[in-house]
């Protein structure tokens, strides 16, 4: 199955792990990703920890576990490959509309796009 199927029929739980250059880690909860055409993965992402990191280590993990019984899901090894800061792709992209909470209302949002250096299953290295 490619990815933009898996992404499509699947529902589940993402998490999504990066670092900065002095290696300080951070993880966030992030839905699944955007598979484009070219076969990267984007994410929307508010300029918080995560995209700081991204900024001095391209580098980053990110985990999705499949609703259901048992462990069932993926895990990618990813690199960052650009980012747009374009409110219109953003909205494009957009699945679901959330309530602004009133100290995030301006924040910038950014389309973040990462090559898939490796794909493992959730549990084992197979």
């Amino acid at each position: 199955m490619d990815l933009k199927s898996y992404f499509e029929s699947k529902r589940g739980f993402g998490v999504l792990a990066t670092a900065d250059a002095q290696g300080h880690v951070d993880v966030a909860v992030y839905a699944r990703p955007h598979v484009m055409d070219d076969g990267t993965l984007a994410f929307i992402m508010k300029d918080r920890l995560t995209h700081h990191h991204l900024q001095s280590n391209p580098r980053a993990a990110y985990l999705f576990r499949e609703d259901g019984d048992g462990y069932k899901g993926k895990r990618f090894f990813l690199k960052k490959v650009k980012e747009e800061e374009d409110s219109n792709l953003v909205e494009t992209l957009r699945r679901k509309s959330y309530p602004t909470r009133s100290e995030e209302a301006g924040a910038k949002e950014f389309v973040v796009f990462f090559s898939v250096e490796k794909e493992l299953p959730l549990i084992g290295a197979q």
